[in-house]
């Protein structure tokens, strides 16, 4: 891959990654509830999702998934249904009791973040869980898979090694989104911090992000 199509495929990148979405959603409330540093978790497992959507696309079984209605609409539906169910999670969920601050606090385990509010200690969701979570938030979402399969040939080469195009194209598209959901979207929530200091607080950010997860969902059942 020559450095001008490199350069092409970087900027196409930033500008997909800063596009805000179900990851971004997600991200911004991985970092609310447990501090920024351990949100990388989240991201982590959406990248997964997306090396799997690379990898899905570079053995031409996308192809299949976009030209078969079927398939596509139960991904679809599938993914849509996931996001509304993260949505109403979110919003049920209750606050967590904020503790009375006291003359000598006490050391925070190992675990937790230093930049984690106590209400995001005690809640303590596991790096699995993030990650897990993470990874279907972008695995059912089949029109990623369709956006790869349209724009991933824009920067391959048939005439040249196949592989090394690809591991070029993928490694980009994942240091990118790190870089923007780890470097803007979860520094972004960290200025709603201080709301999850209250019970009132954290229902509205619940509130807040429970709606943008049952929107995008919605969106993505309803948009064709």
């Amino acid at each position: 891959m020559t450095l001008s199509l490199w350069a092409t495929l970087l900027a196409a990148c930033f500008v997909i990654s800063f596009t805000p979405g179900a990851g971004a959603i997600n991200t911004m409330g991985n970092s609310l509830a447990v501090g920024f540093r351990r949100s990388i978790w989240g991201i982590l497992g959406q990248q997964a999702a997306l090396v799997v959507h690379i990898v899905i696309v570079a053995a031409g079984v996308g192809v299949l998934v976009a030209s078969s209605p079927l398939v596509f609409e139960i991904i679809r539906y599938a993914g849509a249904a996931y996001l509304v169910y993260l949505g109403i999670r979110q919003i049920l969920a209750k606050p967590s009791a904020v503790p009375e601050p006291s003359v000598a606090p006490e050391p925070v385990e190992a675990e937790a973040d230093a930049d984690a509010s106590p209400a995001a200690v005690a809640r303590g969701e596991s790096r699995w869980s993030m990650f897990r979570r993470g990874l279907w938030v972008n695995l059912l979402n089949p029109k990623a898979i369709v956006f790869f399969l349209a724009f991933l040939p824009q920067f391959i080469r048939p005439g040249l090694p196949l592989l090394p195009q690809y591991l070029v194209v993928g490694a980009t598209v994942v240091i990118v989104d790190v870089i923007v959901m780890w470097g803007f979207f979860a520094v972004a929530a960290q200025g709603l911090r201080r709301l999850t200091t209250s019970a009132r607080g954290q229902r509205i950010v619940n509130r807040i992000f429970g709606s943008l997860f049952i929107g995008v969902g919605v969106l993505l059942a309803v948009v064709h």
